[in-house]
C-alpha cells in the first residue's frame, strides 16, 4: 500500500476524542483545573482519578477542596497535550517525556514544568510474528506505526532505527515511520498493512493478545510525567503543589490496592474508548508498568539525545528549570 493511502486510511478510521472536557464550568467562585491525560494504562493515576470523578468520589477534588473543580480532557498522544498547555486550554497534563522536552526546548525553557514522575516502562516495539525482524537493519523498506509525530514512542522509534544505521526522515527514508493513532494501529496490524508498531499499554498487549504480535524492544525508561505550564504554576503554585502531593498519595494507594485500581482503570478505559477492555488485558499490561512519583534525570537526558538523533531538537536545552520539586 502506498504511504499516502495508508495515512488516509488511518485518518479516516474512528479516533478517540481529541480534547473533550467532562464539564464546561464549575460553580461561581471556584477555580476550574483542567487536566489532560491519554486513554493508556501508562496513565494509571489519571485513569483511576478520572473514574473516581465520574463516580462522584473525586480523588483530587477531595484533596484540593471545594474551591477547585476538576475538568478532565483526553488526548491521543503527547504533542497534542503539550500544545494544550502552551495554548492555555489545559492547566496540567500527564504526558510522555519527549513531547514535554520538545515543548520546553521550543519555548526556550519558559513554558513547561515537570512537577512529578508517574510511570516507567509500559512501551514496546511490536512486530508481525511471521516476519524476520530482529534488529534495525531488518526494517529497511518496512512500515512502523507510532502514536503521533514527535510523541515519545515516535522519537524512540526514529532514534532506534537511526542508531542501527538507517536513514530516517519525517516523510520516509530507509524505513517509513507512520504516525497513526493507537486504535488504528491495531486494525492496520491485523490487516498486515504495517510491519510493526511502537506503542504503549494497553495497545502493546492488544497487539500481542488480539493480533499475535511479538515484542521486539521493551521500553524500561520514563513513560509518563506530570507537567504544568510555567505561567499557571506562577499564578497557582499552591494548587499545583497540592495536586502533586495528591498525585503522590494516589500513586501509593494504587501500589497498595492494585486489584481495586485495575477495576477503576477498566471502567474508565471502557468509558473513554466506548469499547470493552478485558480484565485479562489489563492484568497483562499491568506487569510492564512501574508506578513512580520521581523523575529520572538520566532518562530525560537520553530522551534529549533521542530527539536530537530523530531531528526534533537541534540544541541541547538547559534542563535546570524543567523539574520543580515540592
Amino acid at each position: 500500500m502506498k504511504p499516502t493511502l495508508l495515512i488516509l486510511l488511518a485518518a479516516a478510521a474512528i479516533a478517540l476524542p481529541g480534547c473533550k472536557p467532562e464539564a464546561q464550568s464549575g460553580p461561581p467562585g471556584t477555580l476550574v483545573l483542567r487536566i489532560g491525560h491519554f486513554p493508556n494504562i501508562t496513565h494509571v493515576q489519571a485513569l483511576v482519578a478520572h473514574a473516581l470523578s465520574r463516580q462522584g468520589k473525586g480523588w483530587f477534588e477531595q484533596r484540593l477542596g471545594p474551591g477547585v473543580t476538576i475538568q478532565w480532557y483526553t488526548y491521543n498522544a503527547g504533542p497534542s497535550a503539550t500544545e494544550g498547555i502552551l495554548a492555555g486550554t489545559i492547566d496540567m497534563t500527564y504526558v510522555g517525556p519527549s513531547p514535554a522536552l520538545n515543548a520546553y526546548a521550543r519555548s526556550g525553557g519558559k513554558e513547561i514544568r515537570i512537577v512529578s514522575g508517574a510511570a516507567d516502562g509500559g512501551s514496546a516495539l511490536v512486530v508481525q510474528p511471521d516476519e524476520n525482524l530482529n534488529g534495525p537493519a531488518d526494517f529497511r523498506g518496512k512500515k512502523i506505526a507510532t502514536p503521533q509525530l514527535g510523541n515519545t514512542q515516535d522519537v524512540s522509534c526514529r532514534a532506534w532505527l537511526a542508531a542501527g544505521g538507517l536513514t530516517i526522515t519525517q516523510n520516509g527514508g530507509d524505513a517509513q515511520v507512520i504516525p497513526t493513532e493507537n486504535p488504528d494501529q491495531l486494525a492496520l496490524f491485523k490487516l498486515k498493512k504495517i510491519d510493526a508498531a511502537w506503542t504503549v499499554e494497553p495497545w502493546v498487549s492488544r497487539l500481542e493478545m488480539e493480533a499475535g504480535g511479538k515484542p521486539l524492544v521493551q521500553g524500561k525508561d520514563t513513560i509518563t510525567v506530570l507537567v504544568t505550564g510555567a505561567k499557571f504554576l506562577d499564578a497557582h503554585r499552591d494548587i499545583v503543589a497540592k495536586f502533586a502531593a495528591a498525585h503522590r498519595e494516589l500513586t501509593k494507594w494504587i501500589q497498595q490496592n492494585p486489584d481495586e485500581a485495575k477495576k477503576l482503570v477498566e471502567s474508565e478505559l471502557n468509558a473513554e474508548t466506548k469499547g470493552k477492555i478485558s480484565p485479562a488485558l489489563i492484568a497483562h499490561a499491568w506487569d510492564s508498568i512501574i508506578l513512580t512519583d520521581t523523575v529520572s534525570r538520566d532518562s530525560l537526558d537520553q530522551f534529549v539525545k533521542n530527539a536530537q538523533s530523530a531531528g526534533f531538537m537541534r540544541q541541547v536545552p538547559d534542563l535546570s528549570q524543567l523539574i520543580v520539586n515540592f
